[in-house]
């Protein structure tokens, strides 16, 4: 994934979260969901929202990378 510049806010994040939605696991829309109410930096801020962007429109092989990325931060 490439970097960005950007500090992308919680806002940010949950807005992402809702709209790849129907495109991600129930596990990890769940915990995703449950993450996001803890107080987290922004670098963490940051990781989640670049996982999640543009999540529908990665190859399958895509989001299983992303996925096991977003299992690891849940843990």
């Amino acid at each position: 994934m490439s970097t960005c510049n950007l500090n992308h806010s919680l806002e940010d994040v949950k807005k992402k979260l809702e709209s790849q939605h129907d495109y991600l696991p129930n596990n990890l829309y769940d915990g995703l969901s449950s993450f996001l109410r803890q107080d987290l930096n922004q670098e963490t801020l940051n990781e989640v929202f670049h996982l999640l962007k543009k999540y529908d429109l990665a190859s399958n092989e895509e989001q299983e990378k992303r996925n096991e990325q977003i299992k690891q931060l849940l843990s």
